[in-house]
């Protein structure tokens, strides 16, 4: 890469990474992990750069943000929900990127397809079939995946909501 692209490439990747760090890190949780990701779509994008920088860069770099996020889960076959606090999750006190810690917290209850659907569908507003592209699925497995991660999410929020009301931390709402 010739240095005039390497500068362009840096600057656009300063511009995206906050972006593409916070959507990784509500699929995976865990900064660590979504910090690897988003390393490895940058590198991925700066290899291509000379092809992509006049097309789409960034849908590349979400593309392969999911997809390595659903490989990883497909080689463990297995869902570990980490008990963390938002803030360790991404250090971000406003938390005005997500609808609050309850729904960050209850989105780590579901399956890593359920929340890439849903990360893709509401957080990222992408039409059905560009999802199913990025997760190479079928539109059928992204109606699914929605439908049952949707409402395995009211279950979660709701079952946080009783045990809040429980303890009284929102003053009995």
């Amino acid at each position: 890469m010739r240095r005039e692209q390497e500068d362009d490439f840096a600057a656009w990747a300063r511009s995206r990474q906050g972006a593409l760090l916070r959507a990784a890190v509500l699929l995976t949780g865990d900064e660590a992990s979504a910090k690897d990701l988003v390393q490895e779509a940058l590198i991925k994008v700066a290899d291509r750069w000379t092809r992509l920088r006049d097309d789409r860069p960034e849908a590349y770099a979400r593309r392969i943000i999911y997809r390595d996020s659903i490989s990883a889960w497909r080689r463990t076959r297995r869902i570990e929900v980490r008990a963390q606090t938002p803030e360790q999750a991404l250090h971000d006190p406003a938390g005005d990127w997500v609808a609050g810690a309850d729904v960050r917290e209850a989105l780590l209850r579901l399956t890593q397809k359920q929340r890439a659907v849903l990360v893709l569908r509401y957080y990222e507003d992408l039409p059905e079939a560009e999802i199913a592209q990025a997760l190479g699925v079928g539109a059928r497995t992204v109606k699914s995946q929605a439908h049952v991660g949707l409402r395995r999410l009211r279950e979660a929020l709701e079952a946080q909501r009783v045990t809040a009301d429980q303890a009284g931390v929102h003053g009995g709402r």
